[in-house]
């Protein structure tokens, strides 16, 4: 599968996502914003090794091997100042920024984790092969926490898809009113030993 296609595949994902519908400015260039903030994503999870996908490219993730050490505060800004002006908007950048204070303040403070950026799969392979598209996926996302014996985190602000976290094994660690009036749900998952 293609790097554009992928970019697509993740901006049409991120306009279900209320997170990202949230940041993203609403105006005549909406459209444009997502692809923006989807390539974004794209070229950090590809930067990072960290992009997943499924044999038939519909499903995306993106799982970060990261560690509260790992900032790059000058890179970040940067990066955030062109997000703002391509994608949120500044009211809206500075809101995210603060939500994403208390969303990172989740994470552990000591050691390496794997972080689950985004996750996500195409309505056309939703229904009965979602499961299975799903649930490659995670074993996937599985095999390499066991490798590196690393937990994941994870939040999502959609209900359903943290009880299918749960399904898949996460443990919910924390519900946070989030100010948009929703909650937030914030998972782990710890891998069993590698000798198991």
């Amino acid at each position: 599968m293609n790097k554009q296609q992928i970019i697509n595949n993740v901006s049409t994902l991120l306009q279900e996502i209320p997170t990202s519908m949230e940041i993203v400015k609403d105006d005549h260039k909406r459209e444009k914003r997502f692809h923006y903030l989807a390539k974004h994503m794209v070229e950090k999870a590809i930067e990072k090794d960290a992009l997943i996908t499924s044999p038939d490219g519909k499903g995306i993730a993106i799982l970060f091997k990261t560690s509260s050490k790992d900032k790059n505060f000058w890179k970040d800004l940067i990066m955030d100042i062109k997000l703002a002006v391509n994608v949120t908007g500044i009211k809206k950048g500075l809101n995210a920024l603060k939500v994403q204070k208390y969303v990172k303040s989740q994470r552990p403070k000591e050691g390496e984790y794997l972080y689950c950026w985004f996750w996500g799969i195409l309505t056309d392979a939703r229904g009965s092969d979602d499961a299975k598209t799903a649930y490659d996926m995670k074993n996937k996302f599985y095999a390499i926490a066991r490798d590196l014996q690393l937990p994941i985190y994870a939040e999502t602000r959609i209900r359903r898809i943290s009880l299918a976290y749960r399904r898949y094994g996460f443990q919910l660690f924390n519900e946070w009113d989030h100010p948009s009036g929703d909650k937030m749900y914030f998972l782990k998952y710890t891998p069993p030993p590698k000798d198991e």
